[in-house]
């Protein structure tokens, strides 16, 4: 439970396109917290991500000064936060379609098709789902910043399948909470390499970046972060299976990471499974499920995003044959 912190808010009029200020003092027994921890004990609306950030940012000061979100709080620290507003978006709308699975005034939730990248970074400034987001949606939440307006969570460029956008600040930060939170039901479908020994079973090794290569993850980093990952294999040949992996953490690539762990990369997969890369010309990873508590209503949203065709087709070609219509 939250101490007993005081609390000085500061709305420069109430506008979204406006800052805010947030004062907090430190009471006795938040003293030798973190100061991201802190902040996340005190202001639970915003996502630890999103606190994190600020600090970075140095829109967070403790005493008057720049902190770091490591730094110790002691009692009867002064620490103001000072929300800026939302960055103004600025990168270009194009007419690329979009498969809506469900929109309504505050959010989207689009079955992304493999290939394209989520949003603007190094090397990919155009052709994102973010430019097609501000053409067929143009107003979205500024949260992400210019780079990724609504952008809640995100997907590999080559995984298909659910991912929600949220089209204004408070269904965003709603949202956020709830991938912090691990209370989003996210399920993926995976095409693996060989048979496995185990028709069930939960991968829980930790996930950091690997110590030699910075484009990969690895269960072996001395840094890594828990993760968790259940497993369940729906349809199988001598060659390949495919795999039900239902997520209880978001890590990043973690369930190419867990699945090459258990010795069964994933199909395609040019990082963890060289080898097997050649079948085919994407990794064969599909956001089929995700489930989450409408930041609005509280109600909760189930999606299921329908299989690409060379997922689908793939799938044909497993014996015995499994029926999705079965899973939905």
């Amino acid at each position: 439970m939250p101490g007993n912190a005081t609390v000085d808010r500061n709305d420069t009029g109430g506008m979204a396109e406006e800052s805010t200020t947030i004062e907090l003092l430190v009471p006795k027994e938040a003293a030798r917290l973190r100061l991201d921890q802190f902040l996340a004990r005190e202001l639970p609306r915003y996502s630890r991500s999103r606190l994190q950030q600020l600090v970075r940012k140095e829109f967070v000061t403790l005493n008057g000064s720049t902190a770091r979100p490591r730094d110790l709080v002691r009692s009867g620290d002064r620490i103001e936060v000072n929300e800026p507003p939302p960055e103004k978006i600025d990168n270009r709308p194009e007419a690329i379609p979009l498969d809506v699975l469900y929109e309504d005034e505050d959010l989207i939730v689009i079955n992304k098709p493999a290939g394209l990248v989520v949003h603007p970074g190094a090397g990919h400034r155009e052709h994102t789902l973010v430019n097609a987001l501000l053409h067929h949606f143009p107003k979205l939440s500024g949260i992400g910043g210019k780079e990724r307006p609504g952008i809640v969570h995100r997907l590999d460029k080559e995984t298909s399948g659910c991912l929600v956008v949220a089209k204004n600040d408070e269904a965003h930060r709603r949202l956020s909470e709830q991938f912090e939170q691990r209370t989003v039901e996210k399920i993926y479908l995976a095409l693996v390499a060989g048979k496995l020994r185990k028709n069930t079973g939960t991968v829980e090794e930790k996930i950091g970046r690997h110590p030699a290569d910075r484009q990969r993850m690895s269960t072996a980093s001395r840094r890594g972060r828990p993760a968790k990952t259940e497993y369940r294999v729906l349809s199988s040949s001598d060659e390949m299976t495919l795999v039900e992996c239902k997520l209880h953490s978001g890590r990043t690539h973690q369930v190419r990471v867990h699945l090459q762990h258990l010795g069964h990369p994933v199909l395609g997969d040019r990082i963890y499974g060289k080898k097997h890369a050649a079948v085919f010309p994407r990794q064969m990873l599909h956001a089929w499920k995700l489930g989450f508590r409408h930041p609005r209503t509280l109600e909760w949203k189930s999606f299921q995003a329908p299989l690409p065709t060379d997922f689908e087709n793939a799938v044909k070609s497993l014996r015995p044959s499994f029926s999705f219509a079965r899973q939905a």
